[in-house]
């Protein structure tokens, strides 16, 4: 196992080009590129979790520096290819599976406003199926929601990836990008059927405990994404 790595550095500051600096010396991504944060707000944040670092770097309580470093070393590479992965996302959207009598009735009332929104965003139309066998959405919702996905910067891109992963729905993820959506309303959204399952059969510790720890990524991207995005952060601790 790696060494953990005892903090060295006393001051940390930001340059005018958003260059993160430790004693000034500029911070390297893992794979020894500069840690250039090209948005002040987001830049200083950063730029804060390595001034609250203790005796030893700890990744885990620096996501927002690991997510600056995604969007430098992993999308930046070839933004185009990391988007065309995340549009893949729209042909099996979490918003489009329903399912039957009162959890139906709910999950409409949750999804339904956000597939209108996309509907006239992108003019496009959606197939609501119920269960969980697969439907094959429309070529041109495909097309569309790709275009959107890969116009979309490398530093937009980053903070979406989880937003998908931790949400199931790419059309969630784009409605919180477009502001669309608050990140309250978005995380409820999502756990719909979760909390369905956990009305009918009871709360699992274990799984209390994961929904914690994802609840805690999900802020912190969507953090990334307000202040990348320049939009106030009025996200609450909910799990």
């Amino acid at each position: 196992m790696a060494q953990p790595v005892k903090r060295f550095w006393s001051d940390v500051a930001v340059s005018a080009a958003g260059e993160i600096t430790l004693d000034g010396r500029p911070v390297r991504t893992p794979g020894r590129l500069p840690l250039v944060v090209p948005y002040p707000a987001l830049a200083e944040a950063v730029a804060q979790e390595w001034r609250d670092v203790g005796e030893t770097v700890d990744p885990r309580a620096m996501p927002l520096t690991g997510l600056a470093n995604a969007a430098i070393e992993r999308v930046a590479a070839d933004p185009a290819a990391f988007a065309g992965g995340l549009a893949v996302y729209g042909g099996s959207d979490l918003l489009c599976y329903r399912g039957e009598g009162p959890l139906a009735e709910r999950q409409a009332a949750a999804w339904d406003s956000v597939l209108a929104w996309a509907r006239d965003r992108f003019d496009v139309t959606f197939i609501v199926t119920d269960g969980v066998m697969p439907v094959e959405q429309p070529p041109r919702t495909l097309v569309r929601l790709r275009e959107t996905v890969v116009a979309l910067s490398p530093w937009l891109l980053a903070p979406l990836s989880p937003i998908i992963g931790l949400t199931g729905s790419l059309l969630l993820g784009l409605a919180l990008v477009e502001g669309a959506v608050d990140a309250d309303t978005a995380w409820s959204a999502a756990h719909v059927d979760e909390d369905w399952q956990a009305e009918q059969w009871g709360e699992d510790a274990l799984a209390a405990e994961t929904r914690a720890a994802r609840a805690a990524e999900y802020r912190a991207a969507i953090r990334f994404l307000k202040l990348v995005s320049g939009r106030p952060d009025r996200t609450t601790r909910r799990s």
